[in-house]
């Protein structure tokens, strides 16, 4: 299994994408923006193959005991399949966790589903 990528939400994002792409040489993504939701991302790559998704929506809390915090959000493991994310997402929600979300296909064209795992951590399953 692979670290897909690692995910946070930031308040200022076109201010974390420049300190990821200026300091750290990040490659950007164009960015994503889904209108319905205001949740807006960019992907930043670095050359040995990791990935950051820097995000931001409203209603994001200070509060790190909320779900949805400024800060880290989830790491996603690539699974390899479309069929081993439905596969995965079901053996863990017969384990008694909470699926948050999907499998789904997302706006900016993912399949995942979103595990609330360890501690109330968030476990992303992608292809």
């Amino acid at each position: 299994m692979v670290i897909e990528h690692v995910a946070m939400y930031v308040k200022d994002l076109e201010k974390a994408r420049d300190f990821f792409v200026r300091f750290l040489d990040g490659r950007s993504n164009d960015g994503y923006h889904n209108e319905k939701t205001g949740f807006k991302s960019y992907f930043i790559s670095f050359e040995d193959g990791a990935r950051l998704e820097i995000m931001n929506k409203p209603g994001i809390s200070d509060d790190k005991g909320h779900p949805d915090h400024f800060g880290y959000a989830h790491i996603a493991f690539s699974v390899g399949t479309k069929e081993r994310v439905d596969e995965l997402t079901e053996e863990i929600r017969s384990a008694g966790y909470e699926v948050k979300s999907g499998p789904r296909t997302t706006g900016d064209g993912y399949y995942e589903s979103c595990i609330v795992a360890i501690e109330g951590n968030q476990i992303e399953l992608t292809v």
